[in-house]
């Protein structure tokens, strides 16, 4: 079964840029299509990027499409998310997802997700 775990979240300014890790462990990596969603407090699961098991297809919400890039490396079974210009709004717990199609980029359609990485935008 794939296992997945997320890491680079923090305290970060506003204005400022995370790269957010989503690292994969056990069985299946390159079966899956992997997308990054978000979660604020009292609010409903966000996507924000998908990327096909290939790397080679991506899909951005269009609110952040000019903020956000996702890149895959299937040898270390990781995809990187990087995210700039951040808000206050950002904030939020962000988690990694495993799906079957990176088109259906929405967090009903990703299964196996891990426990994510909290980022708080403020000074």
């Amino acid at each position: 079964q794939l296992h997945l775990v997320e890491s680079g979240g923090g305290l970060v300014q506003p204005g400022g840029s995370l790269r957010l890790s989503c690292e994969g462990s056990g069985f299946g990596w390159e079966n899956y299509a992997i997308g990054w969603f978000r979660q604020a407090p009292g609010k409903e699961p966000e996507a924000l990027s998908c990327i096909s098991e290939s790397g080679g297809a991506t899909k951005f919400v269009p609110s952040l499409v000019d903020r956000v890039t996702i890149d895959r490396h299937n040898t270390a079974k990781t995809v990187y998310l990087e995210v700039w210009r951040l808000k206050s709004e950002d904030t939020a717990l962000y988690y990694c997802a495993a799906g079957v199609s990176w088109r259906e980029c929405e967090p009903s359609s990703y299964k196996i997700r891990g426990p994510g990485t909290r980022v708080t935008v403020s000074s």
